[in-house]
């Protein structure tokens, strides 16, 4: 029997590149798709393409039994997910594992949340044999605030609401999962840690993890906002601070238990990524 090939997109990305392992692991090959053609993921064969260019989107999907469909960062991230997925049906792929958002719906008041929602209603329209993985908070967001966890604190408009973030390892360890095996058409999967934890008790992780005291500072939006002006697209921050006041209404709490019940074993906890990665937030 051949082995299968699975398509990754995103695959030098966060969840991309933990993904790839996980799925060389389970004994199939991978397609990783790229932008700089002279980046290459160990493991994997590597298709230069970008969701832009339609005709190299199609050439990458030519042979491939699966795909796993990351979204890229950008104000068109809807359409262009949208097209791949009418171009994965039109080469002919199998299926379709999809990375959306948790509590991803069309009537969201966070626009990221309606754009996940739209990608979703199309693929279910397309008929393809498809899985979609919603997410909640990365823990790996933390990476961006090293900076000043680095030097004892980070900040963020989000009071004490406690949100049941997931590693993306994780991530990638449930997506290799449902790419190597079998009943999961049509289903959606709500990936979160085994527990909602606020983002001083995330502080507390890192303090306990860096051997140095790391406090939260809750932050007004206005404030968070003008502190990544600049640095951010416009569309970006925007979003981000819809996120984040998604996140402070309490709306992003709910532990489930897929990752587990897909990997066989538990979601890591914020202690566990703190300690994994202590060295990223400690100075130089």
């Amino acid at each position: 029997m051949d082995t299968p090939t699975v398509l990754v997109t995103g695959a030098t990305g966060t969840v991309g590149s933990a993904l790839v392992p996980a799925l060389r692991a389970r004994g199939i090959a991978v397609r990783a798709m790229v932008r700089d053609p002279d980046r290459s993921v160990p493991g994997a064969e590597s298709a230069v393409a970008d969701l832009n260019d339609p005709e190299a989107v199609a050439d990458a999907l030519k042979g491939v039994d699966a795909a796993f469909l990351n979204s890229p960062s950008a104000a068109d991230a809807a359409a262009l997910q949208i097209r791949f997925a009418d171009l994965a049906r039109d080469a002919g792929v199998d299926r379709l594992v999809l990375l959306s958002q948790y509590a991803a719906r069309a009537d969201s008041p966070v626009r990221f949340l309606r754009w996940h929602a739209e990608v979703e209603a199309h693929v279910r329209r397309l008929g393809l044999d498809h899985t979609v993985l919603r997410p909640n908070l990365y823990m790996q967001a933390l990476l961006g605030f090293s900076g000043t966890i680095a030097q004892g604190w980070f900040t963020a408009p989000i009071g004490g609401a406690a949100v049941s973030a997931v590693d993306t390892r994780d991530i990638a360890e449930a997506a290799a999962a449902v790419l190597a095996g079998a009943g999961h058409t049509g289903r959606t999967y709500t990936l979160t840690g085994p527990r909602a934890v606020t983002h001083d008790q995330i502080a507390a992780a890192l303090s306990a993890a860096t051997g140095r005291e790391v406090a939260f500072r809750d932050a007004p939006a206005e404030r968070f906002t003008a502190a990544l002006a600049g640095v951010l697209p416009q569309w970006q921050l925007d979003g981000l601070v819809e996120d984040y006041a998604h996140y402070a209404r309490g709306e992003a709490a709910e532990v489930h238990t897929a990752v587990a019940d897909l990997t066989g074993r538990p979601a890591r906890d914020i202690a566990d990524f703190a300690r994994d990665y202590a060295a990223a937030f400690t100075p130089a």
